[in-house]
């Protein structure tokens, strides 16, 4: 039995740095920046089972363009506790306690390739991404990223909308592609690009990987194609007022669903500098 619980103690953010090691290897948060979060607006929550933390996310206040938000910075899951939907758990614990403590928008990162965390994030949460980083971390050196620019989707979870609440569903039944998938001679599925992205569709949908670091593993230099044929198409589709609002599973392949974000019916919602895109 996994109980959540809110995260406020010194002894209990050392375990989260203890976890936060184990799931990346690299170094953790110290904890007089975390325990400075939590005591400043920040929100971070575990998931236990027993008295052992097996996950948790960590958030913190942020700011920008006169609107106030909580950062949603990381989210992790002891490997033996995956797939068990205790990262949904999480996301909705953080959730009612920001809502209760005066949020409405919540937002986070995630590499638009890793289609799990797309899952989670649109299908299941609601969430929508209309901005797109480059490079979001620089050249990173942990298993997951080594080897590829870490660019990231920037989630919006509105929090308190009735987009979110209601689970306002979209049929992309009629969504065009703007991008197939082509096996190679060696097995593995490429991207090639069509004509179709004239920006005057209610929906477009766009191909990516179901195992993005299997596919790192089996052929780097195909996963750096992967990597920047889909920037370059998602950084057109959201500068022309696209928001990415669900991750799709086909039989080989997923697929992002995108809609323009004026349709959404989220107040407050808009793209910021650059037409959504940072470098």
């Amino acid at each position: 039995m996994i109980d959540i619980r809110e995260i406020k103690t010194i002894e209990q953010l050392e375990q989260v740095q203890q976890l936060e090691y184990n799931i990346w290897g690299m170094p953790s948060i110290p904890i007089h920046q975390t325990l400075t979060a939590v005591k400043n607006g920040g929100i971070v929550v575990g998931a236990y089972d027993g008295e052992k933390l097996v996950g948790f996310s960590y958030g913190f206040s942020g700011f920008r363009e006169g609107k106030s938000y909580l950062c949603s910075h990381m989210l992790g899951i002891a490997e033996n506790y995956r797939s068990q939907g205790i990262g949904e758990k999480l996301k909705y614990a953080q959730q009612a306690i920001a809502i209760e403590r005066g949020y409405d928008l919540m937002v986070w990162t995630f590499d638009p390739l890793e289609t799990r965390n797309g899952y989670l994030n649109l299908s299941k949460l609601n969430g929508i991404c209309y901005t797109y980083i480059e490079n979001c971390y620089g050249e990173m050196q942990d298993g997951l990223n080594k080897g590829l620019p870490s660019d990231r989707f920037e989630v919006s979870w509105y929090i308190a909308s009735d987009y979110v609440n209601k689970s306002v569903s979209i049929d992309a039944k009629n969504a065009i592609p703007v991008a197939i998938c082509v096996q190679n001679e060696q097995g593995f599925l490429h991207l090639e690009i069509t004509e179709n992205l004239k920006y005057n569709s209610v929906l477009y949908t766009l191909p990516v990987p179901k195992d993005f670091q299997a596919l790192k593993l089996q052929d780097p230099t195909l996963a750096l194609d992967w990597r920047f044929k889909t920037r370059r198409l998602l950084q057109q589709l959201f500068a022309q007022g696209y928001a990415a609002v669900q991750l799709q599973q086909q039989e080989n392949y997923n697929e992002y669903v995108l809609v323009k974000l004026e349709t959404l019916g989220l107040e407050g919602a808009k793209q910021y500098e650059n037409n959504g895109i940072y470098h």
